[in-house]
């Protein structure tokens, strides 16, 4: 009895002990920070470490942004009116000996046969032509003779009327830009190299602009990728728009563009850039009459200029007949007539072509294009 007494004591004593031991947590040794699980020294988690496992992938190098393009600011151009009045003084520079020159024979004590000879050579040597020089001598001698008064003032006003009458005060010399519904009117310039014909277009959209329209310009001349360049660079100055394709592209398919999107955004004018080319390269020429019909096949080619260099004299007549025979020139553009040129040269393009001059180059500078006005033109030539 005693021992199942003593077996029954032991019994409870292992089970309390148990129970105690349940209720008590484990101890253990602690496991060093860095060998926690989930994190390794540095304090990086397991994900670190797997990613430290797969391939780095290179990062790509940011995309280089290009600068920004400086803001051109937009020009206001004045008015192409009564800007050969205000260059008056560049023509009176270079056409004032001749202008003095005539002034002073006819206001001789006597006009003798040899004094109206050496007028009529004097207007020669001007670039007026043979023929005109005579007709121009003649009218001034018969009106002398009938008035029977040469004063100054009277001589200079003789002068005046006959020279303006042949320069031909009634010919229309306005630009077309006009045009009926609402295609845009179309200019081609046309030239040999070096006549300045890059620089007329500029120098035209700045007028045309300064008169209020909008303008179109197109890049035709692919033979040389400066051209579209300077081309753009005038049209940017006074806000015009542009159409340009790569060096060699087709002449006639950038001004056929050209003119597609000008009638496509609404402008007033399209003026189309052509490439310098010598009168007897028939090659060119024709290409030239080519650009012309392209165009055609969407609107009518309202002006056709022809730039002539002033100072090249006979040679640039011959150059003009052959670019009328090709495209139907319909007005004349003088460069550099603020320099060597004689003023003559006037009335000689004009007879040798049918078609007036209706723009004039006098320097160098953005605004020096002027619409050509026959007595400011005059008034210039033989000085105050």
């Amino acid at each position: 009895m005693e021992y199942l007494i003593v077996i029954a004591a032991l019994v409870v004593v292992a089970l309390i002990v148990g129970g105690v031991m349940l209720v008590r947590p484990r101890r253990g040794r602690e496991r060093p920070p860095a060998e926690r699980p989930g994190e390794r020294a540095g304090g990086a988690t397991a994900v670190d470490e797997a990613d430290a496992g797969a391939p780095t992938l290179e990062k790509a190098p940011p995309t280089e942004v290009p600068p920004p393009r400086p803001t051109v600011e937009i020009e206001k151009p004045p008015p192409g009116a009564g800007r050969l009045v205000k260059l008056r003084a560049r023509l009176a520079r270079s056409q004032g000996t001749f202008g003095k020159t005539l002034l002073g024979l006819l206001s001789r004590e006597t006009l003798d046969d040899d004094a109206w000879e050496e007028i009529e050579d004097t207007l020669i040597t001007a670039d007026l032509g043979a023929a005109v020089a005579r007709q121009v001598t003649d009218d001034l001698r018969t009106r002398v003779q009938v008035l029977g008064t040469r004063s100054p003032e009277e001589v200079r006003g003789l002068l005046k009327e006959e020279l303006v009458k042949q320069i031909g005060p009634d010919l229309d010399r306005s630009l077309h830009t006009d045009t009926p519904g609402e295609r845009p009117a179309v200019m081609m310039v046309v030239g040999v190299n070096g006549t300045g014909k890059t620089t007329t277009c500029g120098k035209l959209g700045r007028v045309l602009v300064g008169d209020g329209k909008t303008v179109l310009v197109g890049a035709a001349d692919t033979f040389r990728a400066a051209a579209a360049d300077q081309l753009e660079t005038w049209a940017n100055r006074v806000g015009a728009q542009v159409v340009r394709k790569d060096e060699g592209a087709d002449p006639a398919s950038v001004a056929f563009d050209a003119v597609k999107q000008g009638i496509d955004t609404k402008v007033d004018v399209v003026i189309i850039d052509t490439a310098g080319r010598l009168h007897t390269k028939t090659g060119l020429m024709d290409e030239l009459g080519k650009i012309k019909r392209v165009v055609e096949k969407q609107a009518t080619v309202d002006e056709v200029l022809l730039v002539l260099d002033a100072t090249t004299g006979q040679n640039g007549m011959q150059q003009a007949r052959v670019f009328a025979e090709v495209v139907n020139i319909t007005g004349v553009v003088l460069t550099k007539l603020d320099g060597t040129a004689k003023g003559g040269i006037v009335v000689q393009v004009q007879r040798e072509l049918g078609v007036p001059v209706k723009l004039v180059g006098l320097g160098e500078g953005p605004d020096d294009l002027a619409p050509f006005e026959p007595e400011a033109f005059v008034d210039a030539i033989l000085g105050d």
